[in-house]
């Protein structure tokens, strides 16, 4: 498992962890039922503390990501599809925010920005 954390970035570190395993999650990259490696052993890997780690865990367990077992260790939880559908939902948001600012920076018309939309819908179907 891959994970890049960003010193300058001012997204806390563990949610930085968290992101990256979740993105690994919906894109495929870890599957349903994979073993991700123990608190210790991504603590020491990518140089950061066991507290972090357990913290980004924690939050992944709760929010249904993954499963801890004591003994056994934390693994992938089988899809969610409706999790899925959230994450992606939030995904969306992210980019009507950016698209809402830069309309209204540049002065654009809300309903010229839904024309845009549904044109290039459209045409992807």
């Amino acid at each position: 498992m891959k994970i890049i954390i960003s010193n300058s970035s001012s997204t806390p570190i563990y949610q930085q962890i968290k992101n990256a395993i979740i993105s690994q999650i919906m894109n495929g990259e870890l599957q349903e039922d994979e073993k991700i490696p123990s608190i210790r052993s991504l603590a020491q890997d990518i140089r950061i503390s066991v507290m972090t780690i357990k913290k980004a865990y924690d939050e992944l367990e709760q929010e249904g990501y993954i499963i801890t077992k004591q003994g056994k260790g934390s693994h992938v939880a089988p899809k969610n599809k409706e999790l899925a559908k959230e994450q992606a939902q939030k995904d969306i948001e992210k980019y009507i925010e950016k698209i809402i600012d830069i309309s209204n920076r540049f002065d654009i018309d809300d309903n010229d920005v839904i024309e845009m939309f549904k044109i290039l819908y459209r045409e992807e179907l």
